[in-house]
């Protein structure tokens, strides 16, 4: 499973996070509240990889799953806002970008880190 993957890949760099949080829109699949960061893995066919083309492969029940897919690619966008409105970086990954090139997805998301900045833990 690809969340897992990553899951393992960022403990292994020594990454805590919080999985499934509820307190977030959206209930990102990885959440690191100490980077503001949201952490998505979305699956092709759920989400609407590659929309535009993929649409009209569709033959069986149309009516339900264009519309269905759809709604799902709108509320991705309006969970996006929700989160960066309250100053959290959002990572949107497919699942095949995990599966594939799952060192670069942990090097994109420990770039973002690298560049967050540090708070005096005292003021």
């Amino acid at each position: 499973k690809p969340e897992l993957l990553l899951r393992k890949a960022l403990w292994a760099k020594g990454l805590r996070y919080r999985v499934d949080s509820k307190l977030l829109p959206g209930k990102p699949d990885i959440s690191i509240q100490k980077y503001k960061l949201a952490i998505f893995i979305d699956g092709a066919f759920w989400h609407g990889y590659n929309w535009d083309e993929r649409k009209d492969t569709i033959k069986k029940n149309r009516r339900f799953w264009i519309p269905k897919i759809e709604r799902n690619i709108q509320r991705d966008r309006e969970v996006n806002h929700m989160l960066q409105q309250k100053g959290y970086r959002v990572f949107r990954f497919w699942e095949h970008e995990v599966k594939k090139n799952l060192n670069s997805c942990v090097h994109d998301i420990l770039a973002y880190i690298d560049t967050y900045p540090d708070f005096p833990e005292s003021l």
